[in-house]
């Protein structure tokens, strides 16, 4: 992900902290804890090469890829839709790969709705052809991943709206928007928060070092969708992911549902370390039992150190 990339001399220099807790997240959050929460950690990518040999058997070719990530993660951001519309047949193949998994497919809506159809009528049968496609995913279907472009503003928002209120409402969606006006206080930010607490759609937030107003805490359903943008494993990602947990925890204790945090962050290579140091951390503070991504072993007979 590009999206808020900043130089790595300068992330010293920023605040990454999180931001407090928005009082709206009151409105959805009961305040005390759900039985059962559910918690999803994954990738945005299954075909990182470099993982051949470190998590993937040698020899693995680019048509398994998926039916090894399944067995490292128990979810994933689906951006293969975001490019193209698949048919039930295809979108069924990839479903049953996952199989006797506790697995949720999270697909992002295509970008020739999202980015390019100003979400006017001519969207509508592709949207339902998108849908026709990801219901394949049966028990796997996890949320639908609404991003739209970094140049789509409040001026524009009104048609974004309209869209979001024709989604079913027997599916999840999460919401990202980028432009900046959407986040500073005023009417804009406090209409977007309002119509997608009543519509039930659920707000992305992002963690990216360039970029902290989309770290905005902002829950409109009881469930939570992060995109944490990591710099591989530098000294500052350790801290950030503590605080996640930390947030998770505080949400988790006043009744959040369900969490699905995806990590992303320029050397791929190194996401399966950095959600270990996660779940590491996620596990005694949640009471959970989360599982890692398992290793093979070096010859050494030692697992990849992490921080």
């Amino acid at each position: 992900m590009k999206f808020g990339k900043v130089p790595e001399q300068e992330l010293d220099s920023i605040n990454l902290s999180l931001p407090p807790e928005p009082p709206g997240n009151r409105l959805v959050l009961p305040g005390r804890p759900m039985a059962g929460p559910r918690v999803y950690i994954g990738c945005a990518n299954r075909g990182v090469k470099e993982w051949i040999g470190k998590l993937y058997p040698k020899g693995t070719k680019d048509a398994g890829y998926l039916d090894q990530y399944v067995k490292h993660f128990n979810s994933i951001e689906f951006n293969a839709t975001h490019y193209q519309i698949y048919d039930e047949e295809t979108i069924g193949r990839w479903a049953a790969k996952a199989a006797g998994h506790d697995f949720l497919f999270c697909p992002k809506l295509p970008q020739s709705i999202s980015h390019y159809s100003g979400f006017g009528p001519a969207a509508q049968e592709q949207t339902n052809a998108f849908f026709r496609g990801i219901l394949a995913f049966g028990q796997h279907l996890g949320p639908v991943f609404i991003q739209v472009s970094e140049r789509y503003s409040p001026q524009t928002g009104r048609q974004l709206f309209q869209y979001l209120e024709t989604l079913p409402t027997d599916l999840t969606f999460f919401l990202e928007v980028r432009h900046p006006d959407w986040f500073v206080d005023g009417p804009a930010r406090k209409d977007l928060f309002d119509t997608l607490r009543r519509l039930k759609i659920g707000a992305v937030i992002t963690d990216v070092a360039g970029r902290r107003d989309c770290a905005h805490m902002e829950l409109t359903i009881p469930k939570a969708f992060i995109r944490y943008v990591g710099n591989s494993m530098h000294p500052t990602d350790a801290p950030r992911m503590d605080a996640w947990v930390e947030r998770m925890k505080y949400w988790l204790d006043n009744g959040l549902e369900e969490i699905y945090y995806f990590m992303h962050t320029k050397d791929e290579i190194l996401a399966p370390e950095m959600i270990s140091y996660l779940v590491d951390r996620m596990n005694p503070a949640f009471g959970m039992q989360l599982e890692k991504p398992i290793f093979i072993q070096r010859d050494e007979g030692a697992q990849i150190s992490l921080f």
